[in-house]
């Protein structure tokens, strides 16, 4: 007699394993998550205006699902990789480039030098850096080739044949021994000097006569990386119609797409660009840097194709803080009152000057600080150097005078003897004052805001 509870058993068994059978031939797919289609609105969304009330970022919720689509995340059918060649030498003359064996590598499908870019120069002030360095390296990040393949290790692989051929020179890294006239010139200038400001008000040799006591100090800070969490990143892709679309990470677009026509030669109504969602950018991404490159590479393939910074890429090539070399002379009274102050400033630029130009500027205004200077002389310098690229990044020369200056008023108050918030109330802007520049300053609440500040510190009770 037969067991119907084992031939149950048997039954269910064979079942089993036949779905598990099914189910390992079919595509791995995975799990999905199901999220609200209607979600809470707060009701600063739906009236004008918030202020006061609690509202949350549009794209808050994204971000924390993990659903945000960054330039990684994109991916277009047939895409290939692109990988730039770093110089690896501070300064040097280009001999030769021979990418013959890298375009036999596997996967390889395109290879570009600085020579087959039509305009290769770009900046946003001074156009003095190429796209590819096809005659001089200027610092060790300069890019001197890329690759366009099927994978990013294909790609990779490809940059490790490429031949280059230096002359090396002698680098630059000190900003002031590359002000002396026997410097060798990293540009085809006279000087390695290529910007400089100058603010004069009032009479500094008769405020310094009338000062007590006279102050010196040199002060100096160094580059700052952005490190953004999300690297430069850009897909380039071309129509039928000649035209191209890059998605960009770039956080000035329309300064982008005037630089990119203007390196491609093509009319800028042929160029789109798709601003996409910026991991951070905090200035480090307002100019172009793989765009051009990869958008020749993408019509020389057909293709699309992307092009991601590795974090090496970031500290190497990309712009950083500029580092200011700050000599500070301040004449005050007995009592602390600023009678004049003068300021030498001497910014390393870098290889190429970016946003130095208005770095700068904004640098030499800022460098007396919010006090009342009546007497005041500012020099300020812009000095190319075989280093990394420095650029904008959020100040724009603020941060370094501030740390100088306020470091300065610091030890001016340690040596008089006076209490430090005391100083500064003496010497800050009010209601009327006139700045270096001689604008009469409106609304001026430098010393309610400081007062404020240190009662809620407890300044007092903390200096006990």
């Amino acid at each position: 007699m037969v067991d119907e509870t084992k031939l149950a058993e048997k039954q269910e068994t064979v079942e089993t394993l036949r779905k598990v059978d099914d189910d390992l031939r079919l595509p791995s797919v995975p799990e999905r998550n199901f999220f609200p289609k209607e979600i809470d609105i707060a009701p600063a969304r739906l009236q004008t205006p918030a202020i006061g009330q609690r509202a949350t970022r549009p794209d808050g919720r994204l971000h924390g699902l993990g659903q945000t689509k960054y330039i990684d995340d994109m991916f277009f059918p047939g895409m290939l990789h692109a990988k730039i060649k770093r110089a690896g030498v501070a300064h040097a003359k280009i001999k030769s480039i021979d990418v013959s064996e890298a375009q036999k590598m596997p996967g390889v499908q395109a290879t570009l030098i600085g020579s087959e870019i039509p305009v290769n120069s770009f900046g946003p002030s001074l156009q003095d850096q190429p796209l590819l360095a096809d005659q001089v390296v200027r610092h060790a990040g300069d890019g001197i080739a890329a690759v366009a393949a099927v994978t990013e290790q294909q790609a990779l692989d490809a940059l490790e044949k490429i031949k280059v051929v230096y002359e090396e020179l002698p680098p630059v890294f000190d900003p002031i021994e590359a002000m002396s006239e026997d410097a060798i010139k990293i540009h085809n200038n006279d000087s390695n000097i290529y910007a400089s400001k100058t603010i004069i008000k009032g009479d500094i040799e008769q405020g310094f006569k009338d000062s007590d006591y006279i102050f010196e100090r040199r002060f100096t800070t160094q580059m700052v990386e952005h490190v953004p969490m999300e690297p430069h990143a850009s897909i380039a892709e071309w129509d039928a119609n000649g035209r191209v679309t890059l998605h960009s990470s770039l956080g000035r677009i329309t300064l982008g797409r005037a630089d990119i026509a203007r390196t491609l030669e093509m009319p800028i109504n042929r160029i789109r660009i798709i601003a996409t969602v910026v991991g951070g950018n905090f200035g480090g991404k307002n100019e172009i840097t793989t765009e051009p490159i990869i958008s020749l590479l993408s019509k020389k393939t057909g293709r699309p194709v992307k092009c991601v910074f590795t974090r090496e890429d970031e500290f190497i090539s990309s712009t950083t803080r500029h580092p200011f070399i700050m000599d500070y002379k301040t004449g005050v009274s007995k009592e602390g009152k600023i009678l004049a102050r003068k300021v030498r400033i001497v910014c390393d630029g870098g290889a190429y000057c970016s946003w130095t130009e208005t770095t700068l500027g904004k640098a030499s205004i800022l460098s007396a600080g919010p006090y009342n200077v009546e007497n005041l002389h500012v020099d300020a310098y812009a000095v190319y150097t075989t280093k990394t690229v420095t650029g904008a990044m959020r100040g724009f020369g603020a941060p370094q005078v501030c740390f100088a200056y306020e470091s300065h008023m610091d030890d001016i108050a340690a040596e008089l003897g006076i209490e430090p918030l005391e100083i500064r109330l003496m010497n800050a802007f009010n209601e009327g004052s006139s700045s270096p520049t001689g604008q009469v300053l409106e609304s001026v609440v430098v010393s309610d805001s400081l007062i404020m500040a240190t009662e809620r510190f407890g300044w007092k009770e903390w200096q006990k």
